[in-house]
């Protein structure tokens, strides 16, 4: 396959499904076990299990053909990306804190993304065994089965994950506060598979935390939007984002509505 020809997604779906599932048996043989980290550049956790996985899925991955460029949380980032027509994004263990310290909310989350959006999302978690699968157009699963986000756009009664400040603003309209999810993409996945009505993420989340889930939520009938409502764009210069949320549209659209009347702040 040349650089410029559009992927097989549901092909490179079963590749993508198998590598993740794969580096998930890797990354449970250390699970709540003693193994070296240490904290990088911003106070954020690394391990040794992160760099092994993402050598370990850098390696699959450029296995499935099509020649891509590279955007992982623990990779030096090559600016050659900036011109590649497809682009894996890469997060070899989003929740690094909550395996270091022993719970289950910790994914494993790869996308291939062109001309800034995902095409392709694979999100595994596995402590818990769940795979999540979407592909552009071609709709959302979990562990095989189709999933939906929640209709209705009533906040109260929502089920909502995200800072804790965040909830409070949201404390006053009768929502259903969740407990936190360390994994900000398996938040979003939840909201995906309607566990969830509502999951909030604070400024300054990374490409690789949101690109698979933001494809899964999307493909599941809803959105994932900054606060202004504008789709994100992956694989710029500084892969970065402001404060954001997803739900399905009309509850996106009601807490979109309150913020416009200045009932709602998230400043």
């Amino acid at each position: 396959m040349r650089a410029s020809d559009p992927p097989n997604l549901v092909a490179l779906g079963r590749h993508v499904a198998a590598a993740v599932r794969e580096a998930g048996e890797l990354a449970l043989k250390s699970f709540r076990s003693p193994i070296k980290s240490w904290f990088k550049h911003g106070n954020s956790p690394v391990s040794e299990v992160d760099l092994a996985i993402d050598a370990l899925l850098r390696e699959r991955l450029a296995a499935t053909g099509p020649a891509c460029g590279w955007l992982s949380e623990e990779t030096v980032d090559d600016p050659a990306r900036l011109s590649a027509e497809h682009v894996w994004i890469v997060d070899p263990i989003d929740g690094t804190r909550g395996f270091l310290a022993g719970v289950p909310d910790w994914t494993i989350s790869v996308a291939l993304a062109s001309a800034g959006r995902p095409v392709m999302a694979a999100l595994y978690a596995p402590a818990t065994d769940e795979l999540f699968l979407a592909a552009a157009g071609g709709g959302a699963t979990r562990n095989g089965t189709p999933i939906a986000v929640t209709e209705g756009g009533s906040l109260a009664g929502a089920r909502v994950a995200g800072p804790e400040r965040r909830l409070g603003r949201l404390a006053p309209l009768g929502i259903v506060p969740e407990p936190k999810v360390h994994s900000l993409a398996l938040r979003i996945a939840r909201v995906a598979q309607g566990t969830l009505d509502l999951a909030l993420a604070g400024p300054n989340s990374h490409d690789w935390d949101l690109a698979a889930a933001d494809l899964l939520v999307h493909e599941a009938g809803g959105a994932l939007t900054t606060l202004g409502g504008e789709t994100l764009v992956y694989n710029r210069p500084v892969p970065t984002h402001g404060a954001l949320f997803a739900a399905g549209h009309a509850r996106r659209e009601a807490l979109s509505a309150l913020m416009r009347e200045g009932r709602i702040a998230f400043g």
